[in-house]
């Protein structure tokens, strides 16, 4: 578990520059399920996503030895976003290797705010190209979700949730390698430990359900999903534990059911959410999830990075 002083540390660290997102009440859920259905909108946050919270915690917890070459890191697009943007606050560079099917609006927004963006084969690929490079240029390399600093980031989201939150009973999170889940969980398990946490995936990434069911990471031979925020192919050896003692239910969603969440909450919500952030969505939407008999529930809405183009798909 994740100490809770690291978490209420990092949220300490960030306060200046990112400050808290708001939390929405979808209206038509509420009615539909006779209980308030809350939005955390992640969306709304520095680069359009939750992932600069764990980048600036990172930054601003490292030694001088860390920055002195430049940093990497591997991202399907938000953490590319969220670390391009924490490392131009320090003014050091890094080096991102994203996969060739990446979302251009995030691989053109990380090279607008100062990163080297290379594109290399599939996100297997992008890792090994990686590694090499943190061999070849002395990079320092920032894991976009197994490192503990990354999780106290991402963990000031449940910190958060409690605060504007009082009556929640269930929250639900989407699940990629782990690190927001792991964080909110520890935060969820020191503050309010009835709390259901629910995790979410989509079925063409299910490397945290894969890992349950093998009682360890385990790398994914294929993913393919809508959903490129969540398609982690191994979770983390660090996320992994704290996601598996506090997360009571583990769902899969399929890309279609992605959509349909995705248009309930541009239409409905007036939120303009990206395939990752609308999975939980897409869960209650499919009756999948086993909520606690009474009390609010809280849904994260992980990001909203998307081009027209990659939304007309979804409409």
């Amino acid at each position: 578990m994740l100490p809770l002083e690291r978490i209420q540390e990092a949220q300490r660290r960030i306060a200046d520059s990112l400050p808290p997102t708001p939390l929405l009440l979808d209206h038509v859920l509420s009615e539909k399920f006779g209980r308030r259905i809350w939005l955390k909108g992640e969306l709304f946050q520095r680069t359009g996503s939750f992932k600069p919270r764990g980048g600036l915690n990172w930054l601003r917890s490292a030694g001088e030895e860390e920055l002195a070459g430049g940093l990497g890191a591997v991202s399907a697009g938000n953490h590319a976003l969220g670390l391009a943007w924490a490392a131009g606050q320090a003014d050091v560079p890094v080096t991102i290797v994203m996969p060739e099917n990446a979302s251009p609006f995030k691989v053109e927004g990380s090279r607008k705010l100062g990163a080297e963006v290379i594109l290399h084969g599939d996100i297997n690929e992008a890792w090994e190209l990686m590694h090499r490079l943190v061999a070849e240029r002395g990079l320092t390399l920032v894991h976009p979700y197994d490192d503990e600093r990354i999780m106290a980031g991402q963990g000031t989201v449940g910190l958060e949730i409690l605060e504007q939150a009082p009556e929640a009973t269930a929250i639900l999170c989407p699940v990629g390698g782990g690190g927001l889940i792991a964080g909110i969980g520890s935060a969820a398990a020191a503050l309010r430990p009835g709390l259901a946490l629910i995790g979410v995936e989509p079925s063409g990434a299910a490397s945290m359900a894969a890992a349950w069911l093998a009682g360890a990471p385990e790398r994914l031979e294929r993913v393919a999903t809508c959903a490129k925020s969540l398609g982690a192919a191994i979770v983390g050896e660090h996320t992994y534990p704290v996601c598996r003692e506090t997360t009571q239910q583990l769902l899969q969603v399929d890309d279609d059911a992605i959509g349909r969440a995705m248009r309930h909450l541009l239409y409905q919500a007036k939120l303009m959410a990206e395939p990752g952030a609308a999975v939980g969505v897409a869960a209650l939407l499919e009756d999948l999830v086993t909520l606690p008999p009474e009390g609010d529930v809280v849904m994260v809405i992980t990001g909203g990075n998307m081009s027209p183009e990659e939304l007309s798909d979804f409409l």
